[in-house]
């Protein structure tokens, strides 16, 4: 059911916790599963250099976190937010149909924390 990549970010996922006094803040929930994702980013000179999740969810909405935050640490604020819910799942080798909404938290939550980031550099 799940690729032996969604397995390893499952059981051993990386970026949990959450940055103190982050630069941006995501939160995303699905009422209908439960599942609910945030997101927390470190920005310097437009670059997230450190992204960090708390998920509870399931085995795909822990994979899906962990695997956002890697692919958006190390990326411009424009690259990061071209991540799309399916790039998340290609780099998770696919995710069970049934499962492609947690992507789509993953990516939500991380254009949410780029948002806020954005919020507070306007004032």
């Amino acid at each position: 059911m799940y690729s032996a990549k969604v397995m390893e970010h499952f059981m051993n996922p990386r970026n949990v916790g959450e940055i103190e006094n982050p630069d941006g803040v995501g939160e995303e929930g699905n009422p209908t599963c439960g599942d609910v994702m945030k997101i927390t980013i470190r920005v310097s000179e437009g670059r997230i250099v450190d992204a960090k999740f708390q998920t509870f969810g399931c085995g795909a909405a822990i994979a899906v976190s962990s695997m956002i935050t890697e692919m958006a640490k190390g990326k411009t604020i424009e690259e990061a937010l071209l991540i799309s819910k399916e790039s998340v799942a290609n780099e998770l080798e696919g995710l069970p149909a049934q499962k492609m909404h947690c992507s789509n938290l993953g990516a939500d939550a991380l254009r949410k924390a780029i948002a806020d980031y954005k919020d507070k550099q306007k004032k």
